[in-house]
């Protein structure tokens, strides 16, 4: 299936489904819609990072700190986070990811969804779907710090990493 055809969830200001549209027509129109975010570790800590692909229908080829994607229609965001993550990474047998907190993302150009932001621990040899990632490693803290700075990112992962990082910090 064409990932613009794909039905999802359309939510109000406060994530309560309200109808359901084909996710391209919600992109282009603005709906409000729910994604999960999965920031993904190696056994080592390191964290997964991808550029994502030129196809991709929102932010191509910029770099992501999470794999995630869209909530599908009467899915729920954990079911998401479990089946994005398994996808994007190439794996099975993923443990749940743990579910760290949800803000409204909002890009100042009227579109804005719905973010669940996950943890998960992959200990297994990914093998990245070529459909949505060009380029991938896992990186020491530090050098995603330097490289936050070097590479262009996407908006909403870099939103959701910020908190992330606020959140551990106690801000």
């Amino acid at each position: 299936m064409n990932p613009a055809d794909e039905i999802i969830d359309i939510v109000d200001e406060n994530d309560q489904v309200i109808t359901q549209s084909p996710r391209g027509e919600a992109y282009a129109r603005g709906l409000r819609h729910r994604c999960a975010f999965i920031l993904a570790r190696d056994a080592a800590g390191r964290i997964f990072v991808h550029r994502r692909t030129a196809t991709k229908l929102v932010y191509p080829s910029l770099y992501d700190v999470f794999v995630g994607g869209v909530v599908g229609a009467g899915e729920s965001y954990d079911e998401a986070a479990l089946r994005e993550a398994e996808e994007e990474l190439g794996v099975t047998g993923l443990p749940r990811p743990e579910f760290l907190f949800k803000f409204l993302y909002d890009d100042g150009a009227g579109h804005g969804w719905w973010s669940a932001v996950y943890e998960v621990r992959c200990d297994l040899p990914v093998r990245p779907q070529v459909e949505e990632v060009q380029w991938h490693d896992f990186l020491p803290e530090d050098e995603l710090e330097r490289r936050l700075t070097e590479w262009e990112w996407t908006p909403d992962g870099l939103a959701a990493y910020e908190r992330l990082r606020a959140l551990r910090a106690g801000t």
